[in-house]
């Protein structure tokens, strides 16, 4: 039995495997390999049973397949998908530089999109029990001017979720959609918090919660109040709206 986590450096990434990882075998996958020293160190200390860092570029559509079969083969079957990596993106060169906007794009959508249709199909043909965790926001509940393009990627992300975890009903295998606020960590590092802000560790706990605790797919608020939030953004007037920061 395995976990694996898909973008191994992540704050968030790296916070679930350290709540997961004792007596369990741990795959790491991430671009900068060689940034995952300290993690793995970190996680055989906690106990985990083995930590095995593996090469993972999300960019490679046709690597995914691959990656998570090379998880199994170091590591087992999969119990625990974690699909982590993503990025912020700025927002202004987004506007005048299509190759960003592509970019931001392609990471927090079409290569969520593909590694996340990957693991379903491989994890069903496990007949074991296992899940999926993947990262909405309440970014993508309305569009804002100030972060479009990465709130449209989660937009279109949570949308995808929720068709996929009906595909996945009555089958041994959930996803947990994660819908947290702002992040305070490396990501938003200079930014401002936004209400409701959370730390990694908190995306974590919710996480690993459900996970140990509960059965059947999930969305997650984090924090729970946020739905509050959530339903007034729906309420404010266009005019207003586009004068939201992020």
């Amino acid at each position: 039995m395995s976990i694996l986590i898909l973008g191994g450096t992540s704050d968030i990434g790296g916070e679930i495997a350290r709540r997961l990882a004792p007596g369990e075998q741990v795959v790491l996958a991430a671009r900068r390999v060689e940034a995952l020293g300290e993690l793995t160190a970190e996680l055989e200390t906690l106990g985990a049973a083995a930590v095995h860092p593996v090469q993972f570029e999300a960019t490679d559509l046709g690597s995914h397949r691959a990656v998570v079969r090379q998880a199994c083969d170091l590591a087992g079957p999969i119990t625990c998908a974690v699909v982590a990596f993503g990025i912020l993106g700025d927002q202004a060169r987004a506007e005048t530089d299509e190759a960003h906007a592509v970019e931001i794009a392609t990471l927090d959508y079409t290569a969520q999109v593909s590694m996340l249709t990957v693991l379903a199909d491989e994890l069903r043909t496990q007949d074991l029990r296992s899940t999926i965790v993947a990262f909405s926001s309440i970014a993508g509940w309305r569009a804002r001017r100030a972060n479009y393009v990465y709130g449209s990627t989660k937009a279109g992300l949570d949308a995808f979720c929720q068709g996929l975890s009906d595909a996945l009903h009555g089958s041994a295998v959930s996803l947990i959609t994660a819908r947290p606020g702002f992040v305070i960590g490396s990501m938003t590092t200079g930014m401002s918090p936004a209400p409701m802000s959370v730390y990694p560790g908190d995306v974590a706990d919710a996480v690993v919660d459900r996970i140990t605790t509960g059965r059947g797919s999930a969305t997650l608020w984090i924090p729970g109040r946020l739905r509050l939030l959530a339903w007034i953004m729906r309420t404010v007037p266009r005019p207003l709206w586009r004068r939201m920061p992020r």
